[in-house]
């Protein structure tokens, strides 16, 4: 559901994804419809206008699934103070298989208190806003969306899509959900624990910038000892330049530059493969299982461990090694 200045690949990008389920299951697995309180025209961010159901006049049922779009900021507050919005919401939520949001759309779940002590996630331009105003809420900043019980947050803009083909793989099944990403022409399904924060694109945005290119050195030497001089050195720059390069591209020092590089690594071991934490705390250059707990800890307030509990998907996962460390 949207609202006056909504985003409309908020609303398109999942109900896309829904749509080309129904086509290759050729079966009615799922209705769209597009609501507003009050129904009518509903003009989105890019000035198209939608026409969409009253939402109040529609009685949730168990099988529905609600995703509440983001949208323009003065918008997404005016929805997140709607009281007929947030009575509906607070209602449907109580029947519907799934509730949801994408990007700024958490806000409004989260004014109507389907969010209290759950984990959630929105746009990482507004997840300290979204902690600050909501305390109750757990702010995964990093994930591009999370599932907490029924309730479902996707980051922003483009990562409904991922939020929806996980949702379509868990009602009919990975390869469907695959068919559905390869017709929409996706480069890749993208996990929900993957990060926000994009080096290849970091790369891809510097890459005529030394920058980029030793970005993705970086990536590809995270066992070697990634001191900053060292790094600096390969980029062609003073300690100092490249100190500073970093603030001003990425808002990061160079060392937690390398931490979050090394912690992404990890976290995609960790979700995809089953190698013990020690294993995957050389693999990622942390050297040790203690030191990659503490960089964990501070990036997403979780132990490797408990991560792995979280996102850990057996779909042919593999090990390198054979003992019972290989499994731990």
């Amino acid at each position: 559901m949207g609202y006056r200045d909504a985003d409309g690949l908020d609303l398109f990008g999942p109900a896309e994804v829904f749509a080309e389920a129904v086509r290759q299951l050729k079966a009615p697995v799922y209705e769209i419809v597009m609501s507003t309180v009050g129904g009518g025209a509903m003009t989105l961010t890019s000035g198209v206008s939608v026409a969409a159901a009253d939402l109040t006049a529609i009685r949730p049922q168990g099988s529905d699934v609600v995703i509440v779009a983001g949208g323009d900021d003065a918008a997404t507050e005016a929805a997140a103070r709607d009281r007929a919005l947030l009575g509906w919401l607070a209602r449907a939520s109580r029947t519907v298989s799934r509730m949801a949001s994408v990007c700024d759309g958490a806000f409004v779940l989260a004014s109507a208190g389907i969010l209290e002590g759950k984990r959630a996630a929105t746009h990482w331009y507004s997840c300290e806003r979204l902690a600050r105003l909501y305390p109750t809420v757990a702010v995964d900043r990093e994930a591009i969306f999370v599932r907490d019980g029924r309730i479902w947050t996707a980051a922003g803009v483009s990562t409904g899509i991922d939020m929806a083909l996980a949702m379509v793989e868990e009602d009919h099944g990975r390869k469907v959900a695959d068919t559905v990403a390869a017709h929409l022409v996706l480069f890749a399904r993208r996990p929900g624990f993957q990060s926000q924060f994009s080096e290849e694109l970091v790369a891809q945005t510097l890459a005529s910038d030394p920058l980029g290119q030793v970005i993705t050195w970086m990536r590809a030497n995270l066992r070697a000892p990634l001191d900053v001089a060292t790094v600096a050195h390969r980029a062609g720059m003073s300690v100092r330049t490249f100190h500073r390069s970093c603030l001003q591209a990425l808002d990061l020092t160079p060392a937690k530059l390398v931490e979050k590089l090394r912690v992404e690594h990890a976290r995609s071991l960790l979700a995809t493969t089953r190698l013990g934490t020690k294993v995957v705390a050389a693999r990622s250059g942390f050297g040790s299982t203690p030191r990659m707990t503490r960089a964990f800890q501070r990036a997403l307030g979780l132990t490797p461990g408990a991560y792995r509990l979280m996102f850990f998907r057996d779909s042919g996962a593999t090990s390198s090694s054979a003992g019972p460390e290989s499994r731990r």
